[in-house]
């Protein structure tokens, strides 16, 4: 990767849409690295919004300058790399025919990713967990914020949850402790909740419908896209359910978030089954994602009242037949 990065003037890293910490911290340690090698200009970019309200914190509380997707030309960087992403327009706003340099990502996608420098470990819990390791690798210190940042983003990803974390995160944990600061982490937890996000996780609990040991959440439309992966992290603790998806209209888009603890789904496939055809998903075994545009309910305009009911009922359906659960469960 250094000798990809070698003679660059500038450097964009990109995060996935709606970007959490593992693909912030990842990014941020990138920047670390990229400034040790001797690149001169380094921004990191997202599309999306941050809206969870830890997100916000960490963002916040590191008191980090991120540029938004939107306002940033990518064709005036020498160089692009993709942190916690692979493929352009695949959970991210950039063009399809956008270049991608550099890629270091632990999602399994179908089809490789085309760039001139790939690290894609589908086995790690993490992406966060590899740059530790290109840190301490690269012998480049790592500085406290990147440190701070790391340890909440592989707890954030992985140890929070006992969510299948491998060796690498705990390892990887341990590194960054030594350098973290610890009470700057803790802060970061301790950040509150919106109205409107208790609100979204509340319509959720309300609309639950269960199939077996899976269940489905709406959060309604809101603007606090960051509700729906937590809905759903909140319903997976409801006695007797294994898988959940939860989602909501959010921006024009229908939003999706899924998790299980069912050891024989896998729930990047199902969503990858039930909505591939009809917008952008990807994750891993236990937990994926997606958005849908609305083009798929071409029969309805966004401000159609009755567009919500109508998704609902498409988006339900498509997920119990992908999981080959009928009304009976």
């Amino acid at each position: 990767m250094a000798s990809v990065l070698a003679d660059s003037e500038s450097l964009g890293i990109v995060c996935h849409d709606n970007p959490d910490p593992d693909s912030i911290a990842s990014a941020l340690a990138l920047e670390l690295l990229a400034d040790a090698w001797g690149v001169p200009e380094i921004e990191i970019v997202y599309g999306g919004s941050i809206t969870h309200q830890q997100n916000r914190a960490f963002v916040n509380l590191l008191d980090l300058d991120l540029k938004q997707l939107e306002n940033t030309d990518l064709d005036a960087f020498d160089r692009i790399a993709f942190v916690d992403h692979s493929i352009p327009g695949v959970n991210n706003s950039v063009p399809s025919s956008t270049t991608v340099d550099v890629v270091i990502d632990h999602h399994d996608f179908p089809e490789p990713p085309d760039a001139e420098y790939v690290d894609l470990r589908d086995r790690c819990g993490a992406t966060a967990s590899i740059l530790v390791g290109y840190l301490t690798g690269s012998d480049v210190p790592i500085s406290e914020p990147v440190a701070s940042a790391l340890l909440f983003a592989i707890h954030r990803e992985r140890l929070d949850y006992v969510r299948h974390p491998t060796a690498d995160e705990y390892q990887a944990a341990l590194t960054v402790f030594r350098q973290a600061d610890v009470p700057l982490v803790e802060e970061m937890y301790g950040s509150s909740f919106t109205p409107a996000m208790l609100d979204a996780i509340g319509e959720a609990i309300r609309s639950r419908t269960i199939r077996g040991s899976s269940l489905v959440g709406i959060v309604g439309r809101t603007n606090e896209g960051g509700a729906i992966p937590q809905a759903a992290d909140f319903l997976l603790n409801l006695e007797g359910i294994t898988t959940v998806l939860v989602f909501g209209l959010v921006d024009g888009t229908v939003r999706l978030s899924a998790r299980s603890i069912d050891s024989r789904v896998d729930i990047a496939d199902t969503l990858r089954d039930a909505f591939a055809d009809v917008g952008q998903v990807g994750g891993h075994g236990d937990m994926a994602g997606g958005q849908i545009p609305l083009g798929l309910f071409a029969d309805h305009d966004e401000d159609d009242p009755d567009l919500l009911s109508f998704a609902a009922r498409r988006v339900r359906g498509r997920f119990f037949d992908a999981m080959h659960l009928d009304d009976d469960g």
